[in-house]
């Protein structure tokens, strides 16, 4: 069973625009609410690093 996040939604002039309830800065748009979904699965995604394989590397860096 998958992860359950609460998705906030609305619709602007030209798309539907939303953001997880429980990661507010996990935010994205779609021009239908299907699109819109898949996208913040994706932004989710990304933001847990799910596809990052177990023997990654890591290194700090200066901004």
């Amino acid at each position: 069973m998958g992860t359950k996040l609460t998705l906030i939604y609305w619709k602007s002039e030209k798309f539907w625009l939303g953001k997880l309830l429980e990661y507010p800065e996990v935010m994205t748009q779609g021009e239908t609410l299907e699109e819109l979904e898949e996208n913040i699965k994706d932004a989710y995604h990304l933001l847990v690093l799910d596809d990052i394989p177990e023997d990654h590397r890591t290194k700090t860096i200066t901004l």
